[in-house]
């Protein structure tokens, strides 16, 4: 199976899907959103934490807030990490363990193209876009980062109420499992188990998610991975139909 695969089209056909998920994501900005429907979302979302206890994102993110350089380094590592570190996993998997690698890429794909679902049937008032009274601070905003949802740009290609389920969190996730197995320092395996809790920590101290978001992301993520365990089980079966008619063919050619 792994004797297929091209670099170039492997790059072309992630390159064409982030292009199109992000149109679909991005479709006419958080304008095609309206944001009491969204505000409406957040509501119901505190209302399902606080029941559960666990309602807690407004005391994270106060604990830190007079930390300026502490709170501007998780904006970066919100605004970069998300991409480097996956496109990162990408690369290491095509290069070092293509024999995963058709598991993996259709599981992000998948789990991908599923947070569409929610965006499109849940759009979401992240924390740091509520009225004041509910205590949050946008840090991006008030600390500073390398970009800002405040731009005119931004505000028009970006729909600031994707926010359930939460990719972030996904991507984080599936990037602990594509790294884990592939490395053999303790140290190097224990960061990669850290990665998707630092990212979770990251997207509540900023004020992006709720945490239940993340529990969102873990949802798609395991149906992306049973969609990418699946097919690639039916891709290996394929090719070693294909084999076992070949070898039959000599056999009886032989004979």
């Amino acid at each position: 199976m792994t004797k297929h695969l091209r670099w170039w089209k492997e790059a072309f056909y992630v390159i064409a899907f982030y292009l199109v998920y992000s149109a679909i994501r991005n479709q006419f900005g958080s304008a095609a959103v309206g944001p009491e429907h969204a505000f409406n979302n957040a509501k119901k979302v505190i209302q399902v934490e606080r029941w559960l206890g666990s309602y807690h994102e407004e005391t994270i993110q106060e604990w830190f807030l007079d930390w300026r350089w502490f709170i501007q380094f998780w904006n970066l590592f919100y605004g970069t990490f998300h991409f480097v570190v996956t496109a990162f996993c990408i690369f290491w998997l095509f290069i070092k363990f293509k024999d995963r690698y058709v598991k993996y890429r259709t599981t992000l794909a998948v789990t991908t193209a599923l947070a569409l679902i929610g965006f499109a049937t849940f759009p979401l008032m992240p924390p740091r876009l509520l009225p004041h009274s509910y205590g949050f601070i946008d840090t991006l905003k008030d600390y500073g980062g390398l970009w800002s949802f405040d731009s005119g740009t931004m505000q028009k290609i970006s729909n600031q109420y994707a926010a359930m389920p939460s990719l972030h969190f996904g991507w984080s996730t599936w990037c602990a499992m594509v790294l884990v197995p592939t490395l053999k320092r303790p140290w190097l395996r224990a960061l990669a188990w850290a990665y998707p809790g630092l990212t979770l920590f990251a997207i509540v101290v900023t004020g992006n998610h709720y945490w239940i978001d993340a529990l969102g992301g873990a949802v798609i993520l395991l149906g992306g991975w049973l969609v990418g365990s699946w097919w690639a089980k039916r891709l290996e079966d394929r090719v070693g139909a294909v084999d076992d008619q070949g070898v039959a063919g000599v056999v009886g050619g032989g004979g």
